[in-house]
């Protein structure tokens, strides 16, 4: 990225750690998620591995200038089996970043397929660069 764009991560942490959840005693694991952010002349684009992830377990929003990817993974029971061991708990998944001003929020345009999210984030039009005609005389 170029020192002109201003999406800042918020959340530095690449280590796992135990969190309790509100609704139950239950421990689980809170991943920061690994994220590669290409930038072109009319926008970003971020994609986040979210393994394990469905679509109804997903939140991307943007609050106060900040997108925050919230997500929580589910491992598959088949039916008639009951889980009696796991090794590592089906984790949760939280990422933040501050996005700048030049940036229409409004136009995100996300996609989930095969745990991993893809958001375009365009610049707003008066931030893009233009063309100026140069005449001559």
């Amino acid at each position: 990225m170029s020192d002109t764009t201003q999406v800042i991560e918020r959340e530095q942490q690449t280590s796992v750690t135990p969190r309790t959840q509100a609704k139950s005693a239950e421990r689980r694991a809170t991943i920061v998620p690994a994220v590669d952010v290409f930038e072109d002349p009319t926008g970003i684009t971020v994609v986040a591995d979210l393994p394990g992830v469905s679509k109804e377990r997903l939140d991307v929003k943007v609050q106060d200038g900040n997108l925050v990817i919230e997500a929580e993974a589910r491992v598959p029971t088949p039916d008639g089996l009951r889980l009696r061991h796991a090794e590592m708990p089906a984790p949760s998944y939280f990422r933040a970043f501050t996005l700048g001003p030049d940036f229409d929020t409004a136009k995100i345009e996300a996609n989930l397929q095969d745990g991993v999210l893809k958001l375009r984030i365009p610049r707003s039009e008066k931030a893009q660069p233009r063309r100026i005609e140069v005449r001559v005389g």
